[in-house]
């Protein structure tokens, strides 16, 4: 869904935030409403610099702001820019994907705002104020100022091997993989052996869990690009990860559900506090989830499932009575439905959302593929683990259980609305902070984070390496 030729540069997309910051607010220039040197006093000029010069703290540090050449104009210039990016991010996330209705900050008068800054002297307050406040965004920002010290630790020699690792191998291999596993905290004590032993496959695995990647403990090239990734890729990412962040809007809902597409994850909140976190199923590369925000509204019981025409004259072209019959399918109006039962693709339970994108949660017949580290799988809506267990905590808290326990025990297709919305949120964030609190990477299944990269000043590629795969007909 990413549109292409959207980014000639990243100055140019710089200018153009600043412009649209400038053209929002009624006073194009606060130096024209009043004395232009006294609102410069030296500690606002003092505090512009400092900013400018700590701008690494929000991964901003691969860009060039206007340069103040002193004059109040120049002054202004540079700290609208900045002021911009820090409060709604470089890039326009609209400009790059077909669907992206994630609320984003609210809009704010910047140079209103710069302008009453810098007659109460307070502007280094005011910039540090615009930056997301929230634990997750300092804990990203920490981490890239440590990758950022890194920078200059290069590797001496990449990651090969010219067949995959497996246990009992032999390999000159070994020696350097073993090492940077130890060097990324995923084996406990150094190795310095030649054969690859069950304790390096462990170790192995732990890190294809984290990067979403097939955890089998064996070392192949998807592996091997994740080992070779260095300091300066994880800083690349970093940045990625708070320009996102940026996007969002500082009070998003206190119960909501997020869904995290570049992890495969759910997270749940309740009144502010996170309360369940499980894993999920999302669209493979080429049928992705889009980036979108719609509540669940309703929740169906034993839901019948109308296939889609896309899947219908894709997957499902030309198929035999006898398929439909063994798999409880049968046409009306044009149409192929699955009827209800534990067979139908979408399980036990849907979760009913609003939007015109045919998007939303669901249960699913082949509940195995949780096990799958990669899950990158559906056709672009949500499969979520333990549905029906889901479904029940959420009828139990919105005060339906009983209602939702007689829908369930027809056995046929029932609806039970929820007394009030649940908003969920389809987030795409393959750096984030885990629910233990540290830092988590994972490979950027969606080949999203390219263009974000490039606007923040970024060069080369980070490590994408979901493929889609054909595992069912499933939504």
């Amino acid at each position: 869904m990413t549109k292409p030729g959207l980014f000639a540069s990243s100055a140019f997309l710089l200018l153009a935030s600043l412009s649209a910051a400038s053209a929002a607010s009624p006073i194009s220039s606060p130096s024209a409403a009043a004395d232009a040197e006294s609102l410069w006093s030296s500690q606002n000029r003092e505090a512009l610099r400092d900013a400018l010069a700590a701008r690494a703290r929000h991964g901003l540090d691969h860009l060039q702001f206007p340069v103040p050449d002193g004059s109040p104009t120049s002054l202004d210039k540079a700290a609208l820019g900045y002021a911009h990016a820090l409060a709604d991010g470089v890039v326009d996330p609209t400009s790059l994907h077909a669907i992206y209705t994630v609320p984003r900050p609210t809009d704010r008068q910047l140079a209103a705002e710069l302008h009453r800054a810098l007659q109460e002297n307070r502007l280094a307050a005011w910039l540090n104020g615009l930056a997301p406040q929230d634990a997750a965004y300092h804990a990203l920002s920490d981490a890239y100022m440590a990758a950022n010290d890194r920078r200059g630790v290069g590797r001496s020699e990449m990651l090969e091997s010219a067949e995959p690792l497996r246990i009992g191998d032999e390999s000159k291999a070994v020696i350097p993989i073993a090492a940077q596993l130890h060097a990324e905290g995923y084996l406990d004590q150094p190795y310095s052996g030649s054969t690859y032993n069950p304790a390096l496959a462990d170790a192995v695995t732990r890190l294809q869990r984290d990067y979403g990647i097939a955890a089998d403990g064996i070392v192949g090239p998807d592996t091997l690009a994740v080992l070779n990734l260095g300091p300066g890729d994880h800083a690349r990412a970093l940045a990625v990860a708070l320009e996102r962040r940026r996007w969002l809007s500082r009070n998003p809902p206190l119960t909501r559900i997020d869904v995290n597409t570049a992890a495969a994850t759910l997270r749940y909140y309740r009144d502010g506090a996170l309360v369940d976190e499980r894993k999920v199923i999302v669209g493979e590369s080429g049928k992705e989830t889009p980036a979108l925000s719609s509540p669940i509204y309703r929740l169906v019981a034993n839901p019948t499932w109308t296939i889609p025409k896309s899947i219908q004259h894709g997957e499902l072209a030309g198929v035999s009575r006898r398929y439909l019959r063994a798999h409880n399918m049968f046409r009306r109006g044009g149409w192929i439905v699955q009827r209800s039962g534990r067979g139908n693709a979408l399980g036990l339970v849907k979760f009913d959302m609003h939007n015109q994108h045919a998007i939303y949660l669901h249960d699913t017949s082949s509940r195995h593929l949780f096990e799958r580290s990669q899950r990158h799988l559906s056709h672009g809506c949500v499969r979520v683990a333990d549905a029906l267990g889901f479904a029940e905590m959420l009828a139990e808290q919105e005060g339906v259980a009983s209602e939702w326990q007689r829908a369930r025990d027809t056995g046929r297709q029932r609806f039970v609305a929820l007394p009030r919305e649940i908003p969920v949120r389809m987030l795409y964030h393959n750096v984030f902070v885990a629910s233990e609190g540290q830092v988590a990477y994972r490979t950027d299944p969606y080949g999203w984070n390219a263009p974000i990269a490039a606007a923040l000043g970024f060069s080369g590629k980070g490590a994408s390496v979901a493929k889609p795969e054909a595992i069912d007909v499933g939504p």
